[in-house]
Order: structure tokens, then sequence, then C-alpha cells
């Protein structure tokens, strides 16, 4: 009985500590990545068949280039978690829902601009989400030729080839 109690113990208190460390995940991430998980977070909210709040998993992949005069590039390929709170109820912060474990996790990438530290219009950010085991070759290809365009046409450095991804 004691060694079954403390093995409950045990689960629990490393249910607590992974989801403290999702919870961290995003509270780590710089403020100009979490720009972008926002961006991916909002476009989650106002699809219809989107029924539960969508928490920062963890990153996958980050890039980022400078190109002067505070511009920026930024590329960030990250998971999100579907959470227990239902989309539309009012939480003081979704980073309080807890996970779930019975939907698929969303692979998202996203890239942007931003100037003085504010996401630009132009080019449009791009932002793809989509459930990971709906995620086929061809949309990883779309996408890493979505971002190098995106800063081809800057005249930037190529993101995704530029030696500064990093985790």
């Amino acid at each position: 009985m004691k060694m079954a109690a403390g093995l409950l113990l045990l689960v629990c208190a490393g249910a607590v500590l992974y989801s403290a460390r999702a919870q961290d995940a995003y509270h780590g991430l710089p403020d100009d990545y979490k720009k972008g998980v926002d961006l991916a977070l909002e476009q989650l909210d106002t699809h219809a068949g989107v029924h539960h709040h969508f928490r920062f998993l963890r990153s996958l992949a980050k890039s980022d280039i400078e190109s002067g005069f505070g511009v920026k590039y930024f590329y960030h390929h990250f998971y999100l978690k579907p959470t227990k709170c239902a989309k539309g109820t009012t939480v003081s912060t979704p980073q309080t829902c807890p996970f779930r474990n019975d939907r698929p996790l969303i692979d998202c990438a996203v890239c942007y601009k931003t100037a003085q530290e504010q996401i630009e219009s132009n080019p449009k950010p791009y932002i793809h989400c989509i459930q990971r085991p709906r995620l086929t070759e061809q949309m990883r290809i779309t996408r890493t030729e979505h971002c190098n365009k995106m800063n081809y046409n800057s005249g930037a450095p190529t993101l995704l080839a530029s030696g500064t991804n990093r985790q």
C-alpha cells in the first residue's frame, strides 16, 4: 500500500512539474517570438472549428535576421497543445488552463517582419497551423518557401538558411 501511494505521489509530482515547465516555456520565450505565438493563437481563436483554448508547448526551430535600422525577420516553428478550457470562457490567463491529452498537437510555423519591435503589416505575417497528423511534406516545403521568399523579396538573407537557427 505504501509503495502504491509513493508511486501515485511520484506520478502527480511529475505531472505538476511537466505542466509548470510548459507554462514556463511561453514565459521563457523572447518577446519577439511571443508575438508570433500570439498571432497563431489569435488565428486559432477566430477559427469556427476550434472549440478550446490552446497553449504554447515548445519551440522546434527559431531564427531571426537583423537587416538594419531596427528591422528584423523572424521564423518560429512550434507546437500548440489543446487545453480543457472551452473557447469563449473567461479565463484570467490561458496559461492556467490544463492541457488535454486526447487531441493532437497543432504544428505552427510563423514568419514576420518587425520594425522597432512591432510586427509590420507589409509583408503580411505568415501563419500556418495544422493538426500534426495532417501536416504533409508538401506543406512543410510551402512554409519554407514562403518564409524564404518573404525575406528574399526584401533583400534580407534567407531566414532558414542563415545559420542562426536556434532552439
